[in-house]
């Protein structure tokens, strides 16, 4: 498949997904073999269609916007998105295993990728109800385009954009409620009365609430680096059993048909000769 506007040809290297109103694909330039990929949402019915450019309209994009493009192509209206690989938070953070002061970070982290997305609430919105966020190796954190548009609503204006990103925050910080953090009592108490409408005013709250940094002791960082890798630990150990069963169970045929283990024999006849001395 391919999409074409006056300042890009793309086609299409997989389906990301596949929706009632819009389809959303992983492209890239036509000819090219490597380079800069673009995430594509194709809109294909017409009344999402209108709300899209009527929210296009209605907003004041930035030059720092993501959209790279927009247009009609092959009957269905085109809007082109810089991709990056997903790393979605929701798989990779692991709240138990950080400190309060990490759990704080990627918090903020999180209010800020909203803060600087330059992109209409409505789509903002939708990005934040279906937890398209990626956290990056160093704590960052990021957007995907990769939107569904079923429920787009131009309605949606910062203060709900506001209380969906505190509904995650608070859910980031909940392993950590049983340390009665300040931050967590705070987000907890406003996030019920919906009194955040705002990035800054949740920023704010997370900012001056947030724990003082403490140099965890080694005990405590050997613990978290086990529970951090604590699937890829188990797999090694997995394997490491498998292969000691595999030779114990060598072993035990061997013994029982032959009398003995011969590939044992290169340690016993090691020590028949040593030096000029034969022990036989």
């Amino acid at each position: 498949m391919i999409f074409e506007s006056r300042a890009l040809t793309l086609e299409v290297i997989a389906t990301l997904s596949v929706g009632e109103v819009n389809d959303n694909y992983l492209c890239r330039e036509l000819g090219k073999t490597e380079g800069t990929l673009y995430t594509v949402i194709a809109i294909k019915s017409h009344e999402t269609v209108r709300l899209f450019l009527e929210m296009f309209r209605s907003s004041s994009w930035s030059e720092d916007t993501p959209l790279l493009d927009s247009f009609f192509s092959g009957g269905v209206h085109v809007m082109v998105f810089p991709y990056r690989r997903e790393r979605r938070l929701n798989d990779f953070y692991m709240g138990d295993a950080y400190t309060l002061e990490k759990c704080e970070d990627i918090c903020m982290h999180v209010i800020l990728s909203c803060i600087s997305a330059s992109m209409p609430y409505p789509l903002l919105y939708l990005i934040l109800c279906q937890r398209l966020l990626n956290l990056s190796l160093d704590n960052s954190v990021y957007l995907s385009y990769d939107v569904d548009l079923k429920e787009l609503d131009l309605r949606k204006g910062e203060r709900e954009c506001t209380t969906e990103c505190a509904a995650i925050l608070l859910s980031l910080l909940q392993p950590k409620a049983s340390e009665k953090t300040v931050s967590y009592q705070i987000l907890s108490k406003k996030t019920e009365n919906r009194s955040y409408s705002a990035f800054t005013d949740l920023y704010r709250d997370i900012r001056i609430a947030a724990a003082p940094v403490k140099k965890r002791g080694i005990i405590a960082r050997i613990f978290g680096f086990f529970k951090r890798n604590a699937d890829t630990l188990f797999g090694i150990l997995f394997w490491i059993c498998l292969i000691f069963m595999v030779i114990a169970l060598a072993m035990l045929v061997s013994n029982a048909f032959l009398g003995d283990v011969p590939w044992l024999r290169i340690f016993y006849n090691g020590f028949k000769k040593i030096g000029t001395e034969t022990l036989t």
